[in-house]
């Protein structure tokens, strides 16, 4: 007691008052650990339980899954039979009306062809007298066909006889072809003997000139000898040296005999260079062969003996590009040839 009244009067003591709070706040966190222990493994064991309940979940809907694709795979084949079936069933039906027209036209048919058989046992009795009737016209016809083979070998020995006649008449021919052949030559012979005169003759008369001259079977003269260049008109000095070639002309045509079939041909051709004026070379050149032979017909050629013709510039003799070239295709060339 005296103690007590000692420590009183030493001052006031708080530490057991703090060591009771201290107590008290530990108990209370260990408490507060325990319960969230407790709760942190109740969670565990309930997610635990949730994933395995998730993986049995998993599992079946897995099964169900295959399930639900065999029975598809069912439900298609199920369906494919179905519609097997069902067109089965429909040719089915087809055969059995088929079958069933065919019954009916059959039955139907039947006193039909009763009555037919009666009819055709008539008509077979009149078949029989017109084959009684037709054996008797082929006796006639085997008789005429007789006849007409007599005939055949009779026409046979003419058409013999003819043949013979035909290879007579072709060998005369042939022998008559050849004598015309040769008469043909002959005259051709006495053609190309004036032709030869006839150019002789012009050679003479139209002089040594360098604008005219004799190429094979033609007399080629330029056209400057009767033209001016682009036109169709005869110069003066053109009419001239026509004048002799007239002259030449009627000679020899006096001079051929009438029963020799020629002509004097004139031909008439132009360089390559346009003449301008929407006239073509061509043009221009038959115009130019024209009326040569018109001026010779004036002279007194008979129209019969000539022949105009034009070759443009599709003939040339000299193919170079140069003046000379050109000058030298521009030409009117004569020839006395068979008609």
């Amino acid at each position: 007691m005296a103690l007590s009244r000692a420590r009183r009067d030493r001052g006031v003591d708080y530490w057991p008052g703090f060591v009771d709070a201290l107590s008290t706040l530990i108990l209370g966190i260990i408490f507060l650990l325990t319960v969230f222990v407790v709760v942190q493994f109740v969670l565990s064991q309930e997610v635990t339980g949730k994933d395995t309940a998730l993986a049995r979940l998993s599992a079946r809907i897995a099964q169900l899954t295959d399930l639900l694709g065999l029975e598809q795979s069912s439900k298609v084949s199920l369906e494919e039979q179905i519609a097997q079936l069902r067109a089965s069933l429909a040719t089915t039906d087809t055969e059995r009306d088929r079958y069933k027209g065919l019954y009916d036209s059959l039955s139907g048919g039947t006193a039909a062809a009763q009555g037919q058989v009666s009819e055709l046992s008539g008509k077979l009795d009149a078949e029989k007298q017109v084959s009684l009737r037709a054996l008797a016209q082929v006796e006639v016809l085997n008789q005429q066909i007789a006849a007409l083979r007599r005939q055949l070998g009779a026409l046979e020995q003419a058409l013999d006889v003819s043949d013979k006649r035909d290879k007579d008449s072709q060998s005369r021919l042939a022998e008559l072809g050849q004598r015309l052949n040769i008469a043909l030559a002959q005259r051709v012979q006495e053609l190309s003997r004036y032709r030869s005169d006839f150019f002789g003759r012009l050679r003479e008369l139209l002089g040594n000139r360098p604008d005219i001259r004799i190429v094979g079977d033609r007399f080629v003269l330029q056209s400057e000898v009767f033209f001016d260049t682009g036109q169709s008109v005869l110069k003066p000095e053109g009419r001239t040296e026509l004048d002799k070639i007239a002259t030449v002309l009627l000679e020899l045509t006096r001079q051929i005999p009438q029963d020799i079939a020629w002509v004097l041909r004139v031909d008439g051709h132009t360089d390559v260079r346009p003449t301008g004026g929407g006239r073509t070379n061509w043009d221009l050149s038959a115009a130019r062969a024209i009326a040569v032979v018109q001026y010779l017909i004036s002279k007194g050629m008979q129209p019969q003996r000539l022949v105009a013709a034009g070759f443009g510039e599709f003939q040339p003799i000299d193919a170079g590009t140069t003046d000379e070239a050109y000058s030298r295709n521009r030409r009117i060339e004569l020839k006395l040839t068979e008609r």
